[in-house]
């Protein structure tokens, strides 16, 4: 990296330490040289002097100097042809200072353990015109949620749309289909969220019922507006949802915490998990159950510019359109914003 680079803090990075996040982000880097680097005031969070065990918090903005020393993370890239065209395929909104697209399920959003370079904060480099950064995430969604993503092109453009997140004045809506019913066409989910790792040495976010909170101090308050669109008999939904709080795994481990987990979802929605139908679990047979049925429909936020509100939906993925067409759900029952219908 030949030049001074600024990250934003999602709230995945969030209560993080500064040194841990940053050999995350840079494996090349180690302890000695991160404390010399913020020693000497080159490594910064919100432009002040920080220490390497200080905790990150969202919305924050990291400077990070130049690192010629690490060039396996900054090396020149090159992406397949078919990796080129399902990215720019992939956009549905971009202007000097926004670029959204419909992030197909399977293609992670940040490197990680087997990535290598297919994922979106890589393949962003295929947008990069003249001496331009790459376009920055503001946000993230799980390797197997589809749907709509957002990255600014510019460090203003990332500060605004951040803040905006935080404040929680971003309108985000996904879809879903789940096994069984909830008690009631809508409601409000307020569970909070504890990673825990269970015997078997999995690791997931746990809903803690609000009468076990004082067990776990560490649980993070999380909140989810849910409401019916359809549903078929007691065997499954399809249900909007709007994410109050944005924790990891949120929508999956709150929708499993009623008995309405997530098709596909293996991770949460196991064989053992009882439903308001007939104990379908996250299993309702067929090709249905293969894949993950989460996609983040639509969002709506002010233009970090214009300040006009902009509104953005995003196609459902094919094993989505799929189910739906299985059973013979029409999308336009649906109306931009499905609390409506309850109004």
């Amino acid at each position: 990296m030949t030049q001074v680079e600024f990250r934003n803090i999602l709230s995945e990075d969030q209560n993080q330490r500064l040194d841990r996040w940053l050999k995350r982000q840079f494996p090349s880097l180690n302890q000695t040289k991160i404390e010399k680097l913020c020693r000497k005031g080159e490594i910064r969070i919100n432009s002040g002097r920080v220490k390497p065990s200080k905790r990150l918090v969202l919305g924050e903005i990291v400077r990070i100097p130049p690192l010629p020393d690490v060039k396996v993370i900054f090396k020149e890239k090159t992406f397949s042809d078919s990796d080129v065209t399902m990215i720019k395929q992939a956009v549905i909104y971009e202007d000097d200072c926004l670029l959204v697209i419909n992030k197909p399920a399977g293609l992670a959003v940040q490197g990680g353990s087997g990535q290598k370079d297919r994922h979106i904060d890589s393949l962003s480099e295929v947008f990069k015109t003249g001496g331009m950064e790459k376009p920055k995430l503001v946000h993230r969604l799980d390797k197997d949620t589809s749907g709509i993503l957002i990255l600014a092109k510019d460090r203003r453009t990332a500060e605004f749309l951040t803040k905006s997140f935080k404040s929680k004045i971003v309108r985000k809506i996904y879809w879903a289909l789940v096994a069984g019913v909830p008690k009631s066409d809508v409601g409000t989910i307020r569970f909070s969220l504890n990673k825990m790792k269970l015997a078997s040495g999995l690791k997931k976010m746990v809903s803690i019922l609000p009468h076990e909170e004082i067990k776990y101090p560490d649980a993070k308050r999380s909140v989810t507006d849910y409401v019916v669109i359809e549903k078929v008999s007691q065997r499954a939904t399809w249900i909007g949802l709007s994410p109050i709080t944005g924790r990891t795994h949120q929508l999956r481990s709150h929708m499993a915490a009623i008995g309405c987990p997530i098709i596909g979802d293996t991770k949460y929605g196991t064989l053992e998990q009882t439903n308001n139908g007939e104990g379908w679990g996250a299993q309702i047979g067929g090709i249905i159950s293969r894949k993950l049925h989460l996609h983040a429909r639509s969002i709506s936020f002010r233009h970090p510019t214009t300040k006009k509100l902009i509104f953005l939906e995003a196609d459902l993925p094919t094993h989505m359109v799929t189910a739906w067409n299985t059973f013979n759900w029409d999308l336009k029952w649906a109306p931009k914003d499905p609390f409506q219908i309850h109004e």
